[in-house]
């Protein structure tokens, strides 16, 4: 497993869809994953430390977790199949420990919030054809590029 932080989201120009940017601490590896809107919110909410009145669904889970006794011990992407992210949620508590099966979406969202590494297997790293360090540059510039060619009326559609 590499440990792995959340590097920030974007949006895919082509399908419109919120990209999560994981990336290991070193900045050897990183890792896009396509998520849905709510789940972006979620993430970005907490990247942002926005304080809403009322908990949120991952904010919930955290406090529902927390009141039976247990920790979020940390989460994992495990695995990589037919373009499908899966992920574990390792728990610990009075009876033990547990793996809840979740989207990677859910499991990091909750993970901020409890604060508990995120790790990705290396198979999956693999599959997904992370990119390297000097990928991810490259990446970067091409993003950049694209970015400056598109319209500024475009980016007020990408409101999370």
């Amino acid at each position: 497993m590499i440990r792995m932080v959340v590097q920030g989201l974007t949006i895919d120009p082509a399908s419109n869809s919120p990209i999560l940017i994981l990336k290991d601490p070193d900045g050897e590896a990183s890792l896009p994953i396509w998520i849905g809107l709510l789940e972006a919110t979620a993430i970005a909410s907490e990247l942002e430390k926005v304080a809403f009145s009322r908990p949120m669904t991952h904010d919930l889970l955290r406090n529902l977790i927390a009141q039976l006794g247990w920790k979020v011990v940390k989460v994992e992407v495990v695995d990589l199949k037919e373009n499908t992210f899966f992920a574990l949620i390792h728990l610990a508590g009075p009876q033990g420990a547990m793996s809840v099966d979740s989207r990677p979406s859910d499991a990091i969202a909750l993970a901020l919030r409890a604060q508990a590494p995120i790790y990705v297997a290396q198979k999956v790293l693999e599959r997904a054809g992370a990119a390297s360090k000097a990928d991810s540059e490259d990446a970067e510039q091409k993003w950049k590029d694209l970015l400056e060619k598109m319209d500024p009326e475009d980016f007020g559609k990408y409101k999370m």
